[in-house]
């Protein structure tokens, strides 16, 4: 829901949004860009951050069964197609680890991909050069592309014997 209001002659919006975390308790909270530029909070943070991220997957990785690999990339390819057509960038994956359960959703979605965004793409990526690196204002496109792949990366399928991932492990 959007609120407008104007007192003291100063206009003011204020946007209310659903707790996704509402009834849990996460022990672990993430916010995902799908970017590792600036992306590192202090471990002693509240909501850690991509590169935080990918450091405690690489010992803990956090596996999806295909139907909920398969529910979440159609929610985030939705929903950032959407996006995208509304010229909206900078949004972020929050996920909560609550349990043996992940919830998620997409938080941010309030900055649009405005002319001066559009200059400041190109001149970071013009003038400042970003040493073969994507640029961290990028078209709206881009942004889904680029969030919609590392999101399908950072959560890795169950390995099973059955789609070859995980052939290595022994069964009994």
């Amino acid at each position: 829901a959007v609120v407008s209001t104007q007192s003291t002659g100063m206009k003011q919006d204020v946007i209310i949004m659903e707790n996704i975390f509402y009834n849990c308790t996460p022990s672990l909270i993430y916010d995902l860009k799908g970017s590792n530029r600036n992306r590192l909070a202090e471990e002693t943070e509240e909501v850690l951050l991509d590169t935080n991220y990918l450091k405690h997957i690489v010992s803990d990785p956090i596996y999806l069964r295909p139907h909920s690999k398969t529910f979440l990339r159609e929610a985030v390819n939705c929903d950032t197609a959407f996006l995208a057509a509304q010229s909206i960038i900078d949004y972020s994956l929050l996920v909560g680890v609550c349990g043996d359960k992940l919830v998620v959703g997409i938080i941010d979605y309030i900055r649009k991909f405005t002319f001066d965004k559009k200059v400041e793409m190109i001149f970071k990526t013009n003038m400042i050069g970003s040493a073969g690196k994507m640029p961290t204002i990028v078209s709206p496109e881009m942004y889904r592309e680029r969030f919609y792949n590392q999101i399908e990366r950072y959560f890795p399928l169950v390995p099973d014997r059955w789609t070859g991932m995980g052939s290595d492990l022994q069964y009994s």
